[in-house]
């Protein structure tokens, strides 16, 4: 089996050398791909983009030479990469938003009206943090969907903690504007 005309044979494919995945990656993998996968969860709300997420995340660092980041911090890291690249995911699925309308079956209901609001009010929150910048979706993100601290967050990002609350507290009212169709008067 010769190459012709620029064309690869099975032979030289297979003589190729093979993909080789650093250890530092497949540690920094075994050791953090759930942290990766939840957060990217929460904030997509759908099991198979967290599992893009993770992929994206991973082949990221791969791309780096399997480094986490210059600190060595790599859960820090891992944990505001699935962070942005879930943001990434919502945003790319509001360009091609089309809503499926669900199909009934006569004197059938499907969800009571306070569960159709809870998912509204999530589907709503899921497009308003993807409208944020990416720094107060982040911090936004840490906050309130991994559960860190002010302080944590200032450490994680290198920023001061006040920062950190100002943040917070202006973009809590950006979404509160943004969701008072679904808070109704608890606004």
């Amino acid at each position: 089996m010769t190459e012709e005309h620029g064309r690869r044979t099975l032979l030289s494919v297979l003589e190729e050398p093979a993909i080789v995945i650093p250890d530092e990656l497949e540690q920094a993998f075994r050791a953090h791909h759930g942290l990766v996968f939840r957060t990217a969860y929460r904030i997509t709300g759908n099991a198979g983009d967290a599992e893009d997420v993770l992929q994206t995340v991973f082949l990221r660092m791969l791309r780096r030479g399997g480094k986490a980041d210059p600190l060595d911090n790599a859960e820090s890291y891992l944990r505001r990469a699935a962070i942005n690249a879930a943001l990434d995911v919502i945003r790319s699925r509001q360009a091609n938003q089309t809503v499926p309308l669900p199909e009934e079956p006569s004197g059938l209901i499907l969800a009571t009206p306070a569960q159709a609001d809870v998912s509204g009010l999530r589907q709503a929150l899921t497009r308003a943090i993807a409208q944020l910048k990416p720094r107060p979706a982040e911090i936004f993100a840490l906050r309130f969907l991994e559960g860190l601290s002010n302080q944590e967050i200032a450490q994680a990002l290198g920023i001061s903690q006040v920062l950190v609350a100002v943040i917070v507290h202006r973009t809590r009212q950006q979404l509160r504007k943004q969701l008072r169709p679904y808070l109704g008067d608890r606004s």
